[in-house]
Parts: structure tokens; sequence; C-alpha cells
């Protein structure tokens, strides 16, 4: 598993000198940092990587920090913005919060409460990831595929041949394979990779909301339809739209996905203008689709359209050779795996698949005793799976989830409640942090001493 993930952090302000300032300063707290002297650079810099948490500069030569709130937030609507703010401003940042912005801090300012403010955004930011299922996924160097299966070999050898093509692509095989891992391969091989990829999830949504999410709609179409609402295609366009779970869309969707797909064309909820998208398919699914379409619940013609070609990922019982190289990869160099134990995990059948074998590593990291992870450290299923009997350490679930709870709360009162610090040494990342937190109802009354003040 890598390590916990660091803060994107954009800073546009005109000041060279204060914002090389700060751009040294947050680098040296483990954020990765790009600055922009003005709304244009930064502009091109979101074009080529996409950031958590920005923080703009109110006034600026050219466009103000509104305007390129404005622009950012059409295209990077997830991003949090924070607003620098002079004394003669405050009106301005005030009207940037109602343009979308998080926040803003008032010239001059301690540097600290601009770190805090940062911090808080950013778990804003882990929050709407966690609980959003459409959202903008960046193509990252560490969403790496890793097999040295004959079959993975064949899927390597066909996204290279397939990612340059522009076609869209069906990617098929049981749910935790990597079928996300692969689109986002096929994007960073298009030469669309500079533009956006959207992913969607067809099961994870309701039928009118997942039509919002796609065409998009106008103000006052529906009711709860405060304001005019962009669609995922016109957020995608020049770029890839990932479609998770397409066997899962109503039928009158994929009437009006055949259309997008035939020429481009849509219209939002309660408009009568059409716009034009130039958008590259990429589709998944779990389900066989040729017998969706003899039960009459998916069209066969979209069914042609979105399968000009088609990937089907093997599951890792298939490729148990993958196994113990797929450990390797969600453990740091600092972690090893006992021979016993990782005999065990190549037995498994894993019905899970390979997100089954990442939780079960990251659940085993947290509860190892030092840096060798071993039998007793890996869940009941998988251990009972082999008839593993690995004497009176073998506990029931109970005492394991007490275990694992008193594991987190005792870093968390180690760290004096800095759940960076905290999801570092637990070898975790800070969202499965807050999700263990949550899990087992830590609160913060639970810390040694008053952490009010802490970054969390």
């Amino acid at each position: 598993m890598s390590e916990p993930r660091q803060i994107d952090l954009l800073i546009v302000d005109d000041d060279h000198e204060f914002r090389q300032m700060l751009v040294s300063r947050f680098t040296r707290h483990g954020f990765r940092v790009q600055g922009a002297a003005n709304a244009e650079q930064a502009m091109r810099l979101a074009a080529r990587r996409e950031f958590d948490v920005a923080v703009f500069d109110v006034i600026m030569p050219g466009d103000s920090g509104l305007e390129l709130l404005r622009q950012y937030k059409q295209h990077h609507a997830d991003c949090e913005v924070i607003m620098l703010a002079g004394q003669g401003t405050v009106r301005a940042a005030v009207e940037a919060m109602k343009l979308g912005a998080y926040d803003y801090v008032t010239k001059p300012f301690p540097m600290s409460e601009l770190e805090l403010l940062i911090e808080k955004a950013y778990e804003r930011w882990c929050v709407k990831e966690e609980s959003l299922h459409t959202r903008v996924r960046r193509a990252r160097s560490e969403d790496v595929m890793v097999g040295m299966s004959r079959e993975m070999q064949e899927i390597f050898r066909l996204i290279e041949r397939a990612g340059p093509s522009g076609k869209a692509i069906l990617i098929q095989g049981e749910s935790g394979t990597g079928k996300e891992l692969v689109a986002r391969a096929l994007h960073r091989h298009s030469d669309r990779a500079g533009k956006p990829m959207v992913i969607i999830n067809c099961a994870a949504l309701t039928e009118t909301l997942l039509e919002s999410e796609l065409f998009g709609h106008e103000r006052g179409a529906f009711t709860g339809a405060t304001s005019v609402k962009q669609g995922l295609f016109e957020v995608a366009d020049g770029g890839t739209l990932f479609i998770d779970e397409i066997g899962e869309m109503p039928g009158v969707l994929q009437a009006k996905l055949l259309r997008v797909l035939e020429d481009g064309s849509l219209r939002r909820i309660g408009s009568i203008r059409e716009r034009h998208v130039d958008v590259r398919l990429l589709a998944a699914t779990n389900q066989n689709l040729g017998r969706r379409i003899r039960e009459g619940r998916f069209r066969e013609d979209l069914y042609y359209r979105i399968n000009v070609m088609s990937l089907e990922l093997p599951p890792l019982r298939k490729r148990r050779e993958d196994i113990a190289l797929l450990v390797k990869h969600f453990i740091n160099p600092n972690w090893e795996i006992e021979e016993r134990a990782l005999k065990m995990l190549e037995a498994y059948d894993w019905p899970g698949n390979v997100r089954q074998l990442s939780n079960a590593v990251e659940r085993a990291k947290i509860m190892a005793e030092g840096r060798t992870l071993r039998v007793r450290d890996f869940p009941r299923e998988i251990m009972e799976h082999e008839q593993i009997n690995d004497g009176p350490d073998v506990l029931h679930q109970d005492n394991l989830a007490a275990i694992e709870r008193a594991k987190v709360l005792e870093v968390l009162r180690r760290e004096s409640g800095n759940k960076a610090r905290a999801a570092r040494a637990l070898g975790i990342d800070r969202r499965k942090l807050y999700r263990l937190v949550d899990k087992y109802h830590i609160n913060s009354a639970e810390f040694v001493g008053d952490f009010s003040t802490s970054r969390y």
C-alpha cells in the first residue's frame, strides 16, 4: 500500500516573494505544491493536473481572484478554494464564498491560520471524495496495474494498442478486478490524456439523479434544481467519460446515451438548446450484457456502440501467481510478510478479487505488532478458509475489533490527535483513518489533552 496521500495544493498570487514563501513552506510540510502568478497560469496548471485545495489572492493583474474562481469551479468543481483578502477586499472575499469558495483569510495573517484552513478544506475534500459516486479523477502515476501472469500481460498489451485508438471500449470482469484502473490506463495512453477523465457509477444513483449527472439541468427544471448544472458529458468534453456498471442504466437513459454517441449532441434537463460534445466513452460491467439484451433490459444497438472493443479482466483466483507481487505492491518497503501468511493468501479464492486483497493487507497492517504481517493479522474468513489454527492468538471477531479500536486510539493519543501523522504511523491513508474513527465511534474526548487547535 502506498504512503498516506499528500495534499495537492495550488497557490495563485502575483506577489512573487510571498508566493514562493508559501510554496516553500507547504512543500516542507509534505504537500505537493504548485504556484502561479495569475489566472492564466493557474488554468494551464489545472489543465495538466488536479488539485485538492487552491489558494487564490483576491486582487491580481488581469483576471481577478473572483473571475479565476468562476472559471476554475466550472472545470474543477471538487477543488476547495481559499481566498486571500486584503483589508479593502473582504467584501469581495465574502462574494467569493457565495460563488463556492471554502473560506477566506485576511492579510496579514499568521501562517498557522492558513495551514489549519488548508487542512480543514482538505478534510472536506476527502469527505466529498468518499461520499460522491461521481467525480473527476486524476490519472495519477501511482494508479498502476500489477501482474506478471500471462493473462495480465495480455491485458497490458491490449491497453497499449487500444488506448490511442480513441474508440469506445467495454471493460468486463468481476467486481474488484480493477476495471477502473484499466479505464485510467486507457485514458493515459490516449491523445486525450491531458484532458479530464470523468467517472460515474450507474449502480450508485437513482434514474433522476443519474440523468442530471450525465446531461446536466437548467435552473427550475425540477424540484431542487436551484441552479444551472453542467452534465458530466460537458465536463468531459475533449476527454474521457468512464461509465461504470453500465448494465444498471435505465432504458430511457440508454436511448439518450445512444444519441450522444451517435452525433455528440445532448440537451440538459429543462433546456431546448442542443449542445455538442467530443467525448471518448469507456464503459464497464460485471454483468452478462448478452443475457440482459435477451431479457429486454439492455439495448442491442447501444451494446454495439459501446463494444467496439472488449477487454475481459481475469479474476484473481485465475492468476494466483500475481498475488505475491500484489501484496508487495500494497505494503511499502518498511513492511514484511511471513512466508506462511503469503502462502495462505495465495491459496485463498478472493471472491472480492484485488480490492478484497488490498483491504485485507491494509487491515493486517493495522493489526500487526511491529512491521511484519503474520497469519493472525488477516481477516478471520481467510484464516478459516485454510483451516489454519494459530493457537491462542486466533481471537473471536469481537476481540479483533476491540484490538483494532485500541490500536487506532493508541496512535491518535501518541500523535496528539493529529490525524495526518496518525494515519502515517498506522500505514494507512487519512480517509481510511476517518472510516475507522467513525466505525468505532472514537471521539476527541478520548484523546489525551485539549486538541481544539490541533491540525486534523
